[in-house]
């Protein structure tokens, strides 16, 4: 029997495609990504003569969290999903909620981080049982960068710097302090507004994945959609900043895609409660209200720990 053919990255073959080999192929496990607080097993999936790398993280392999009582972390990735199709513009990688070795779990496409997206990235999964996939590093504004991603940076002083968003002072040791920075990424901003719309309460360094193609992605939306404000971002840099022309009318899509008996809003209803989807629907209206991205509630940790 021929080995399957290797499918790339998003943006090669359409996400439809995408999604039904997610969901109906055969999947293998061959590595886990240890340092995940809850089971995440790296996989092949293959289905007619196609195959890809991708993540399964099953139900079974969660971690109770008290403030998430209400349903399963999988399905609220799936939800991140759906919400960031709706947008346009696919931030989150194809994820598909489906039965696996260990029982219905997340599973979702291996996306290769290529760093700047100059195709110099990886591509793959880790080839050993023991895989495992290092968090983000950091770049400095000057260029020095472990991984070359260039989105996060600790500098000295009190300045950003050109091309580069102010979030917060770091302690690093030593009685010393550096500013926490993020660059300001077009890609970066679309993300910010996605984590406002679905609640992200743990938008780290380590989930920011920029592809080989120039595209970014964000991964690890299991703590979203909570009904309270949750949201702890290392993209604060547009906090209290006027939304983007574009990200007005995405909203205002979006809007109209979440009202009762749209296709979205159906399936969201199956994933998250009521209440959590009508949460949705206010941080939408509150977002084209305000006219801007939103600040800090000082209500809850602004910032996730660790912040990689």
């Amino acid at each position: 029997m021929p080995a399957p053919e290797r499918l790339p990255a998003p943006g090669v073959s359409a996400t439809g495609e995408l999604e039904e080999l997610l969901a109906r192929g055969e999947l293998t496990v061959v590595g886990r990504i240890r340092e995940a607080s809850n089971a995440v097993l790296l996989c092949t999936v293959a289905h007619g003569g196609v195959s890809a790398d991708c993540v399964y993280k099953p139900v079974k392999g969660e971690r109770p969290l008290w403030d998430f009582p209400d349903g399963n972390l999988a399905r609220r990735e799936v939800a991140a999903y759906l919400v960031s199709e709706a947008t346009g513009w696919g931030l989150v990688p194809p994820t598909v909620l489906r039965d696996g070795p260990y029982g219905e779990g997340m599973v979702q496409l291996w996306i290769a981080s290529g760093g700047d997206g100059s195709g110099d990235g990886d591509s793959g999964v880790a080839g050993t049982p023991e895989g495992e996939r290092s968090p983000d590093g950091e770049r400095s504004p000057d260029g020095e960068s472990g991984d070359g991603s260039g989105l996060l940076a600790l500098v000295e002083g009190e300045e950003a710097g050109e091309g580069w968003k102010p979030v917060a002072l770091a302690d690093v040791g030593e009685g010393r302090t550096a500013l926490l920075v993020h660059a300001d990424d077009p890609r970066l901003r679309r993300l910010a507004v996605l984590d406002a719309v679905i609640n992200n309460g743990d938008r780290k360094g380590g989930h920011l994945l920029p592809a080989p193609d120039g595209r970014l992605y964000g991964i690890d939306h299991g703590v979203t959609f909570h009904r309270e404000d949750k949201l702890r971002t290392l993209l604060w840099g547009w906090a209290g900043e006027p939304l983007t022309g574009e990200a007005r009318e995405v909203l205002t899509a979006l809007a109209a895609r979440l009202a009762d008996g749209e296709p979205l809003a159906t399936r969201l209803a199956e994933l998250i409660t009521p209440v959590e989807l009508a949460a949705v629907r206010d941080r939408v209206a509150d977002l084209l209200r305000t006219g801007v991205h939103p600040q800090p509630s000082g209500q809850w940790p602004a910032i996730p720990w660790p912040p990689v």
